[in-house]
């Protein structure tokens, strides 16, 4: 019997064909994928350090010292905010339209700003470092002629899985093509 966390992918290959999309309400913000590894593994290690600050800020409590015991809980504070911004980080989808959210910015756009979203082969930086490697990435056409892109299978997200860069780029041409 398959435990249900190690068949979370059926419901995509379920859907895989030339039905509906699978969320039932388009006005709910929705990650048309799963955060990878990378981002996933990067969050934790950050929350590991969270519990290290957390700790010492305890020990520094317990010593008489409320200056560095602020000090190690604001720490704390930041980092945890971090995680769970770099966990949030990525492209969403609704019916209002595209949105690109990075770790200090998000951008919003609507559809009726949107010309066309399509896979194109080009260069793409590898794991957000400044070093780029050919590969795909999900771009969107905005009118005016500006291009945006979206996903890349070499980001955090998709790095080494390539079923998955698929899988979320053809979802995310989908919502385009629906609602364009």
């Amino acid at each position: 019997m398959p435990l249900s966390f190690q068949t979370a992918d059926r419901d995509f290959d379920e859907l895989a064909g030339d039905g509906p999309l699978p969320y039932a309400d388009h006005d709910y913000w929705r990650r048309p994928y799963r955060p990878g590894p990378w981002r996933v593994g990067g969050a934790a290690l950050e929350l590991l350090i969270v519990s290290y600050l957390l700790l010492a800020t305890v020990i520094m409590m317990m010593a008489g010292s409320a200056g560095g015991a602020v000090v190690c809980f604001s720490a704390a504070v930041l980092v945890t905010a971090a995680a769970l911004r770099m966990l949030r980080m990525g492209v969403w989808v609704s019916a209002h339209g595209l949105r690109l959210v990075g770790f200090l910015y998000t951008r919003t756009a609507p559809w009726h700003t949107v010309e066309a979203v399509r896979t194109a082969q080009q260069p793409v930086r590898w794991l957000g470092l400044p070093r780029t490697v050919q590969g795909q990435a999900v771009v969107v056409q905005l009118r005016g002629g500006e291009v945006r892109q979206l996903l890349t299978d070499r980001n955090a997200d998709f790095l080494a899985r390539p079923e998955a860069f698929e899988r979320a780029a053809d979802t995310v041409e989908a919502w385009g093509a629906e609602l364009i």
